[in-house]
């Protein structure tokens, strides 16, 4: 569905690129993470998707067509993002920015159909925002703002959906509600991209993850072959060791504690 192809970003006055000829597929009906340290390359990957920063090499395929051959309507029409960060330009109500997800579908001027309206509900009532739908976004915290973002890409639909570190600012319950509700898109059909640094809740749901460093792919497969202690100790350059996780039997990473100077073994 979503496929990058030896993808190579570099930035202004910077001399390495963010992306290095990265290539990965985000395929239907599976939850497909990308991790890996800060400044990984990871949120430029979504730049990537959403056009905002220009390619140096290598292409973004949105089934098999570039992203470069596709409106923004129209990509907006296939895929929802919710990027990392966004600040409200308006002060609208919780229920005319949910709305705003069903423009991409509208022309000019249209009124929201009866299937809009369907749409605009199934998603407060997933994320569980209709009790301050009336509220203006500016009032939100910010653990109510991301799961409205999160609402306004599921009112928009579509094949899929791309979030970039989409559990910020979430407590547990919303963490855990947050992927259960991604698990059930993707087992629906539709093809879920996420970019998060919780190694150990995308290694519960995720079926594919990819991990970088520094603009390099370092590892990808399943939760186990990417969740290998050597690999990621190197990595985050910090002990750790892989256990499981013993609800689901997912590999779970442990940091370590560092004896600072001083300690002693009792």
């Amino acid at each position: 569905m979503i496929a990058f192809r030896d993808v190579v970003v570099t930035y202004p006055q910077r001399p390495m690129p963010a992306l290095a000829g990265v290539s990965l597929d985000a395929a239907r009906g599976h939850i497909t993470a990308v991790v890996g340290p800060n400044g990984s390359g990871k949120s430029t990957l979504v730049r990537a998707l959403i056009g905002s920063v220009a390619l140096e090499r290598g292409r973004v395929l949105v089934d098999d067509v570039s992203i470069h051959d596709l409106s923004r309507r129209a990509r907006a029409v296939r895929i929802a993002v919710v990027t990392q960060r966004e600040e409200p330009a308006f002060p609208l109500t919780v229920l005319e920015y949910i709305s705003l997800g069903r423009y991409p579908h509208l022309g000019v001027w249209q009124s929201p159909a009866r299937a809009d309206l369907d749409a605009i509900s199934n998603a407060i009532e997933r994320t569980e925002t209709s009790t301050f739908t009336a509220r203006a976004i500016t009032e939100l915290s910010g653990g109510e703002w991301q799961r409205v973002r999160l609402a306004r890409a599921l009112a928009q639909g579509g094949d899929a959906i791309v979030l970039d570190e989409p559990t910020t600012f979430l407590d547990v319950a919303h963490e855990m509600a947050m992927f259960e509700l991604l698990s059930r898109l993707a087992a629906d059909g539709q093809a879920v991209l996420l970019v998060s640094h919780q190694l150990n809740l995308v290694a519960r749901f995720a079926e594919h993850m990819v991990l970088l460093h520094r603009g390099h792919v370092e590892a990808a497969g399943t939760p186990s072959d990417v969740m290998q202690g050597a690999v990621l100790e190197q990595i985050y350059q910090w002990p750790l060791v892989i256990t499981r996780d013993p609800a689901v039997g997912a590999p779970a990473l442990v940091p370590l504690r560092v004896r600072t100077r001083g300690e002693h073994n009792s």
